[in-house]
């Protein structure tokens, strides 16, 4: 069994399982904090961003002013945005037989894959994992589509010339496998090989394995897979939370007596507490509203936003904010705040209970109702003749680098009345603020990552046990900004396994058994022989057939019948003879029980000898050796068949035949 890992991000994984003659690759994840080394798209010409000097090398040897531009002392690239995706070549992708998927996040490379290897399998993924999965990536697609690049900058990833560039561009790693995003085409054919399941859903896979979704707790279907035959068992863990937000709670039973417990999608800051990040965001927003100031929130279009306005919708009378209008800016914003409103069966029980009332589940719905909540797929159109301000604004993408949230950086940026407020913890802020210096607006960074931190997965461990853990490598050290810090990574015995992009793992348990079916004939013709109290054996002929990795012991085919014939047969023609298989012998043979038979027999001068694995008998007057093994008796008897014969039969009556 072996783990292929594609990915090094430990929370974008993209691992390949080979188990059981089946391939499976578990989640692609997309890294997009490769966009961070690109200049931001903007909506609207921006006369900043297209005065920045392009750059040159100090000695004028390298003149690349039309692919890069210098700003407050960095350099990017000003080219469409590219993603760093998973490793290609460590395998034969189209060799891959299904991809299940964890959770929206973790499928955002997908089309990358399914369209571009020569992929023919299935992907397995919940209902909602599609379709929110679906509008991330049309939302990513239509950022792209909307401020196209007239030229592809690729002179910069030469190797000779990329050395020579100042940080951190000279240090980004793997650009040759960077690639531009995906087209909505693309996205609709990858959609298309989308299998739904439900949570406890078994699915059979070519008759060797079983895959099984459970409830991981992190997002709107997000899933941890248990993945087992008859006689293994491995769970892949990835993106988990135990904290009670939206989400159904975490299943954990399932997880027990595991071989191999995969583990990827720990929360990225594991010192800060969502509960407590949240309550920072509403009094910095507050603050910001009540100077007169504007709030601008980048974030994903789904997932922890729902959080934001449940917490605000409770926040915002008691903070005197009832008039401040909250807008919601994305080409999909429509969508994901309906989607979120119709998976009630997904939700937290709260949640669900609330749709028998009826009411909606998340409080978003009267906010829209009361006018407190408007969304608009973009600046463009109604948006620009409605807004007003101050207001707080939520809005893609996260990494500021396209999407509407570029505009308003540029727009609001050199006041200091205004505040940007970072919630998504996938990228660094200030590498995301680097192109946007410098800055008068405030900048507050509240990260919420609801998944498990390390005292949670150390407890959960401690409860599930898996007999082995594999994980990426950042899981197994220090964070490299706290190297005292031995409670933020995994202590375990045994040590977890790590992986880092390309490393090939054996995983460290061996296949002793699989399971066959006996057909009712065969199964009346056994006569079990008990060998021991509650330990029976029974000898069996059979002819094994295997197909579709399910195994079947049928009788032995008996001979045809030969018709009558006048001729007379030649000797060759006769059906072959099916002989009894010879009886198979079961114990031990006790050494004095042994030597007093010998006596009874008349043989009396026996010498004996202890070796490592038992006794040798050497009958002097017969001059005859006897090896009594653990497993094995040896006569050794030169020219006197009678003596060994009766040797031998002496040996039986202590032995049971089978």
């Amino acid at each position: 069994m072996k783990l292929y890992c594609l990915s090094g991000h430990p929370t974008l994984p993209c691992n390949v399982l080979k188990f059981k003659s089946t391939t499976i690759m578990l989640d692609c994840g997309l890294d997009t904090t490769a966009a961070l080394y690109f200049l931001p798209l903007p909506l609207v010409h921006s006369p900043r961003l297209s005065k920045l000097p392009g750059w040159v090398s100090k000695d004028g040897a390298i003149n690349l002013e039309k692919e890069l531009k210098e700003c407050s002392g960095r350099v990017f690239v000003d080219s469409q945005p590219e993603f760093c995706l998973p490793e290609k070549e460590l395998l034969d992708l189209s060799t891959i037989d299904v991809i299940l998927i964890s959770n929206y996040h973790c499928m955002m490379a997908l089309p990358y894959i399914t369209e571009h290897t020569g992929f023919t399998g299935t992907v397995y993924a919940t209902e909602p994992t599609l379709q929110i999965g679906r509008l991330l990536m049309e939302e990513l697609v239509t950022f792209m589509e909307r401020v196209p690049k007239a030229h592809a900058a690729t002179c910069w990833k030469n190797k000779e010339i990329q050395r020579l560039l100042p940080g951190p561009l000279k240090d980004a790693v793997d650009v040759w496998s960077w690639r531009k995003c995906y087209s909505m085409q693309e996205v609709n054919s990858a959609l298309s090989k989308v299998q739904l399941v439900g949570y406890s859903q078994k699915v059979e896979l070519f008759g060797a394995v079983q895959v099984t979704p459970l409830s991981s707790g992190y997002s709107l279907g997000s899933s941890n897979w248990i993945i087992q035959s008859h006689y293994e068992k491995v769970s892949y863990v990835s993106g988990s939370s135990l904290l009670t937000t939206h989400p159904q709670p975490m299943e954990q039973s399932s997880l027990k007596n595991s071989d191999v417990l995969i583990l990827t999608g720990l929360t990225q800051i594991p010192t800060a507490n969502p509960d407590g990040m949240l309550g920072e965001f509403c009094s910095n927003l507050a603050m910001t509203i009540r100077a007169g100031g504007n709030v601008l929130v980048p974030c994903y279009s789904s997932g922890v936003i729902y959080d934001l306005l449940e917490c605000l919708y409770q926040f915002m009378d008691s903070a005197n904010l009832g008039t401040t209008p909250f807008y919601f800016i994305s080409p999909v914003a429509n969508s994901s705040l309906e989607f979120s409103q119709i998976f009630a069966e997904w939700l937290c029980q709260n949640k669900q209970s609330k749709v028998y009332l009826p009411e909606p589940p998340f409080p978003h719905a009267e906010l829209i109702q009361t006018n407190k909540l408007k969304h608009y797929p973009s600046i463009h159109g109604d948006f620009s003749s409605e807004f007003r301000q101050p207001c707080v604004v939520f809005t893609g993408h996260p990494s500021l680098r396209f999407g509407d949230v570029v505009h308003f950086m540029e727009l609001w940026g050199k006041s200091s009345l205004n505040t940007i407020i970072f919630t998504e913890p996938d990228f660094s802020y200030l590498d995301a603020l680097a192109p946007y210096q410098p800055l008068a607006m405030k900048c507050v960074y509240c990260p919420i990552d609801t998944r498990l931190n390390f005292h949670q997965v150390s407890k959960l461990l401690k409860d599930i046990q898996p007999l082995h853990v594999v994980c990426p490598e950042p899981y197994t050290q220090p964070p490299p900004a706290q190297p005292h810090r031995s409670d933020l990574m995994l202590e375990l015995q045994p040590p977890p396994m790590a992986y880092r992009r390309c490393s090939v793992l054996g995983l460290p348990f061996r296949r002793r058994y699989e399971r066959i079916h006996l057909l009712p004939e065969l199964a009346r013709s056994l006569v079990p022989s008990e060998i021991k109290a509650g330990v029976s054996v029974a000898t069996v002929s059979a002819v094994l057939q295997s197909k579709d990795n399910k195994h079947v012991l049928q009788p032995v085919p008996k001979p045809a019948p030969v018709p009558p014939s006048k001729k007379r047969k030649r000797v060759m023609e006769e059906p072959p003879e099916v002989l009894n298989p010879k009886p198979l012998l079961s114990g031990a043979v006790p050494l004095e029980p042994f030597l007093a038979m010998l006596h009874k027999n008349g043989i009396t001068e026996v010498k004996v000898e202890e070796t490592a694995d038992g006794h040798i008998l050497h009958l002097q007057t017969e001059d005859v050796l006897i090896q009594l093994e653990e497993d094995a008796t040896h006569i050794i008897c030169d020219n006197n068949e009678p003596l060994r014969t009766a040797l031998r039969d002496l040996v039986l009556r202590f032995l049971q035949k089978l």
